[in-house]
């Protein structure tokens, strides 16, 4: 008897070392730069923008306004001066970026609305220029970078734009139909279907005109028109439900996870977004509301990237190996914010297999100013 004792606590100590190993591993292969940060100014929202990869080139909108203390439960963003929409680019996985200016030519029609703000004023130093009819877009042209914005949280009009030469230069935007709804508040999340194929899946106005619900358009002529295909889950009677973020599994299977008030909802469609069935959620609680981002990854597991707005506020990320039926338990990327004004992430897999999450963040050692961050992190086996 003694001696099975004995080796069972030989088995249990092994399993203990392995995986306490297996959790220092991990953790080793975190790391964590600054995308952008600048003294006085305000870094924020990937989520609101998208991202974009070749390889190991990767594209990345936020937005840059400037620093301004409004207290705790605020965006410390200050509303009486411009606003800037800009984009990075790293050439190396992530591991350097440079900070570009899509409106550096005069024109101020990438990521800018034309009437109405975000946070901060209007830039001065821009023509806005009109909407204009789409005439095809050639979805899968191998240095397409494809973008959503909104005019207004709670349903506006929202527009898209492209570009041939990963973002370098871009198309004038064109307008999303609302689909007869009370307004459309759409960011990008796409997933492409063919050449002149593509699936969004963006937020509405609900019935009482206030945020919002989550639809799926399509269109098949290459964005001159669009189509209603779906809703994802039900109105919500309280709250919002916004912000998807959606995966393609198969052929015919997509997940995605949506942004609640206090969590982040999952639902999965097993005949190409025609129909939806609620999965459990793949985060209790998140603090307050913040956005999932997602990406199948290279192996077939699904990963999921948040920001958690409770202390200690953190980056964090799930792993799903049965597509979204049940996840890991998360992996913390970063636990050293300073404040709940963070998160909005976004996610790539580098050529590597490492993976590039996004976001906005604010921490004791950086100082007030929001700014841009990125975790390079590999995803261990589960």
């Amino acid at each position: 008897m003694k001696k099975y004792l004995i080796l069972f606590l030989v088995i249990l100590l092994d399993i203990i070392s392995l995986s306490l190993f297996s959790a220092q591993s991990a953790q080793k292969e975190i790391k964590n730069v600054k995308v952008y940060y600048e003294k006085g100014m305000f870094g924020g929202w990937p989520a609101n923008f998208g991202i974009w990869n070749w390889g190991n080139e990767i594209l990345v909108g936020f937005a840059k306004g400037y620093y301004k203390d409004l207290g705790p439960k605020m965006h410390n963003i200050d509303r009486n001066k411009p606003e800037l929409h800009l984009l990075a680019r790293s050439l190396d996985g992530g591991e350097t970026w440079k900070i570009e200016d899509p409106c550096s030519s005069g024109r101020g029609d990438l990521f800018v609305p034309n009437h109405g703000s975000y946070h901060g004023i209007e830039r001065t130093d821009v023509k806005l220029e009109k909407v204009v009819p789409c005439k095809g877009i050639n979805f899968e042209n191998p240095n397409l970078a494809f973008t959503l914005r909104m005019t207004n949280t709670d349903g506006g009009e929202s527009r898209f734009w492209y570009s041939y030469n990963r973002g370098h230069s871009w198309k004038r935007p064109s307008l999303l139909p609302d689909f007869n709804t009370f307004g459309t508040a759409a960011r990008t999340d796409y997933i492409v279907d063919g050449k002149k194929e593509c699936t969004l899946f963006i937020t509405v106005s609900k019935s009482d005109h206030k945020e919002g619900r989550v639809m799926c358009v399509k269109t098949t002529d290459g964005g001159k028109n669009w189509n209603f295909v779906s809703w994802v889950g039900p109105e919500p009677r309280e709250g919002y439900a916004i912000m998807p973020a959606s995966a393609r599994l198969s052929k015919n299977e997509v997940l995605v996870t949506i942004r609640r008030n206090t969590h982040i909802s999952a639902y999965f469609s097993p005949d190409n977004c025609k129909t939806w069935n609620r999965l459990i959620n793949p985060v209790e609680d998140t603090g307050e509301g913040n956005p999932p981002a997602m990406i199948k990854l290279k192996d077939g597991r699904v990963c999921l990237a948040y920001g958690s707005r409770k202390k200690p506020f953190s980056i964090c990320a799930k792993l799903s190996s049965d597509k979204g039926q049940s996840w890991s338990n998360a992996f913390t990327l970063r636990s050293d914010g300073s404040g709940r004004d963070m998160g909005y992430p976004r996610i790539v897999q580098r050529p590597d297999g490492k993976v590039i999450v996004v976001y906005y963040f604010q921490d004791e050692k950086t100082g007030p100013e929001r700014y841009i961050g990125c975790t390079i992190w590999s995803p261990p086996a589960i």
